[in-house]
């Protein structure tokens, strides 16, 4: 994990529900603190301060929160959008002990040689098809690294690929992935080309589908964050 710090100070919450509206509209937006079995916290915090931590910490960088008197070490947990607006709407902060194990979804980055800025098979004019952007893993809070990488010089030619194995994982992270799960794979251009034009457009979708047929994910690839019109439910 980086040495950067990532804070943030919230306003206990009074309002829930529908009434979370009003809240958005004055730039405020609604989240939640889950404590460890005791009662969660209903909180808020300036829009833009609160989407700027999200882009900071995403799901894997400890936050230090404030609110209400209380200090917090925590980690996202879900960060909904406005499907129409595209803006942050809530978010639900998990509280971690740093001594404890915690689960968290970490990026995934191919790593070049030094002065190159892609891949042997891209710069002969193949294609790296990246076919997983974070893995599970666990490990305590202060061990949580902000991404892990794989060594990108070893794709050379098509069919060469890349697994959750081949990750470089520093001590004190367990994966919980599949090793066996495909992280990036090499493709001929003209195949895709060819094929995606016979399948209207969604071939290279198939291709990889095909190139993980037989690897089951052990934990869910990092979706899109959920977006919609209505958060209340789960503001209540």
């Amino acid at each position: 994990m980086s040495d950067e710090t990532i804070s943030l100070v919230l306003e206990k919450r009074e309002v829930t529900g529908k009434a979370v509206k009003h809240l958005r509209a004055e730039g405020q937006i609604p989240a939640v603190i889950h404590d460890h079995g005791k009662p969660s916290m209903h909180v808020q915090a300036d829009g833009v301060a609160l989407l700027k931590v999200w882009r900071q910490a995403g799901k894997h960088h400890p936050v230090q929160l404030k609110a209400d008197g209380k200090s917090f070490t925590a980690l996202i947990k879900t960060a909904e959008f406005d499907p129409k607006k595209h803006q942050l709407n809530h978010v639900v902060f998990n509280a971690v002990d740093k001594n404890q194990t915690v689960e968290a979804e970490i990026p995934i980055h191919p790593r070049y040689a030094e002065g190159n800025e892609s891949s042997p098979a891209e710069r002969s004019g193949l294609i790296v098809l990246a076919q997983l952007d974070a893995v599970a893993v666990k490990a305590t809070p202060d061990a949580l690294p902000d991404f892990l990488e794989y060594d990108a010089e070893k794709l050379v030619e098509v069919g060469d690929h890349a697994t959750v194995a081949d990750l470089i994982v520093p001590a004190g992270v367990e994966i919980e992935t599949e090793a066996e799960h495909a992280v990036a794979t090499v493709y001929e251009p003209s195949a895709l080309a060819a094929a995606n034009d016979s399948a209207g457009g969604d071939a290279e979708e198939e291709t990889v589908e095909e190139a993980e047929e037989g690897a089951e994910a052990s934990a869910e690839a990092p979706a899109a964050e959920k977006s919609t019109d209505d958060t209340d439910k789960s503001e209540a």
